[in-house]
């Protein structure tokens, strides 16, 4: 199997990631109870998103989402529910702009060892550099996530 081969193997792979979080969602509901939430608006394509977060402590414990848009602000949002589960506030912003610097550039070099594993559960939407006006699709839920962490209530647009 050559390089170029393992390389079509993995986008496509990544593919069907994105494919299936975009399709079935498996955080894609509104929290009964939460304790902070925002929306995120990208008008250039009509994506939108309304974050919702309960606090387990000083930890995210859960997070639910519903969003209105293309595979890829879907699969995010949901990929984002999903990782950020568990973690403090301060590690899921570091852990955003981590993933908004993979989502520009495809990689993340700098990032270190603590966010290797995240990163690793989020590298499915890595394409995305290579599309820039996908970038912002991809972002979108993690903006609001942060507004909502901020208390913001909207996300400001990147």
């Amino acid at each position: 199997m050559t390089q170029t081969e393992t390389f079509d193997d993995l986008r496509d792979l990544y593919q069907d990631v994105i494919l299936d979080h975009g399709r079935k969602p498996r955080h894609a509901q509104r929290l009964a109870a939460f304790d902070a939430t925002a929306k995120g608006d990208n008008p250039m394509c009509g994506d939108r998103v309304e974050v919702w977060v309960k606090f387990d402590g000083d930890r995210l414990g859960r997070v639910g989402f519903e969003a209105r848009g293309c595979a890829i602000s879907v699969a995010s949002a949901d990929l984002m529910a999903e990782t950020v589960q568990g973690r403090g506030k301060a590690d899921t912003k570091a852990l955003f702009e981590a993933f908004r610097t993979l989502a520009r550039t495809g990689a993340c070099p700098d990032c270190g060892q603590a966010l290797a594993e995240p990163l690793e559960r989020l590298a499915p939407l890595a394409g995305v550099h290579e599309y820039p006006s996908r970038v912002k699709c991809a972002t979108l839920p993690w903006h609001a996530l942060i507004a909502a962490l901020d208390g913001t209530k909207e996300a400001s647009s990147e």
